[in-house]
């Protein structure tokens, strides 16, 4: 099988079971490291919702990411600009962000908009040359990653996107909950390397934390835009003393978020 990235050689590394009843294998390219399923014959199936019962923690994602994101923006970007968030699910983060002041708009045309209505794609006026694009938990999902990219691209020069990078030693389904095999929707998986690869195809500069945040950008920032600033010592000592305060007064309710999601898992697996 041919890498979905490169073009070039893979190898299996192991196999896994889709949707509670698929056995499907697992590819890796050998130049980037990039993991694919085979092809992915049971997408429909696993789109028969677009946001699956797993997906518990979407709320709180967005309400994360618009922090982040809005910090990208006051700071590499032009503020009064036009944004577009693409394959954006019920429409949150385009209304969190225009609640924040941005002008933003909702893109995804497999998915209900139920926060952002009257700001869809068709709403700005426009079809390209939004000043950036964003793309939360969009590329694992992504069959064919090169072609989907390249239509994000189209919209943009500058891609800001998350999705998890894989962790080292992967030699089961099992080492890693990100493959959420009981979904079956996520189908391609990212190594740093691989994600650089990709910008390079594309003429742009990439960025990343290493972790989960990442953009493409035509823009050669003067440094990364995920590095923290640095903090002087005092103001640092105290917001520590305020996060202890704040933690140790709500100590007795903890987020059941992760206890929900393994509940959730089990039934789906059962």
């Amino acid at each position: 099988m041919q890498s979905k990235i490169t073009g070039g050689a893979t190898v299996k590394i192991f196999s896994g079971k889709i949707l509670g009843k698929y056995q499907v294998d697992y590819f890796k390219c050998l130049d980037t490291g990039f993991i694919q399923t085979e092809e992915p014959y049971w997408l429909k199936e696993a789109y028969s919702s677009a946001i699956t019962k797993l997906d518990i923690g979407l709320a709180s994602r967005n309400e994360h990411l618009r922090n982040v994101v809005a910090g990208i923006i006051s700071r590499h970007f032009n503020i009064n600009a036009m944004y577009l968030d693409y394959a954006g699910g019920y429409g949150l983060f385009t209304r969190l962000m225009r609640d924040n002041g941005f002008d933003y708009y909702h893109f995804d045309p497999y998915c209900k908009n139920i926060f952002s209505e009257y700001f869809e794609l068709a709403d700005s006026g426009k079809d390209s040359n939004f000043e950036l694009v964003t793309a939360s938990e969009v590329f694992e999902h992504l069959p064919d990653p090169v072609p989907a990219i390249r239509e994000m691209l189209r919209f943009s020069d500058n891609l800001f996107f998350t999705t998890e990078l894989q962790p080292e030693k992967l030699t089961t389904i099992d080492d890693w909950t990100y493959f959420i095999p009981e979904t079956g929707q996520h189908v391609s998986f990212y190594t740093e390397k691989s994600l650089a690869y990709i910008a390079h195809q594309f003429g742009r500069h990439f960025y990343t934390n290493g972790v989960n945040l990442h953009m493409f950008t035509a823009k050669e920032l003067e440094k990364n835009p995920f590095e923290k600033e640095q903090i002087p010592f005092l103001i640092r000592t105290m917001k520590r003393k305020v996060e202890r305060f704040f933690r140790a007064k709500n100590s007795s309710k903890e987020s059941l978020l992760q206890r929900d999601w393994e509940m959730i898992r089990e039934k789906l697996t059962s």
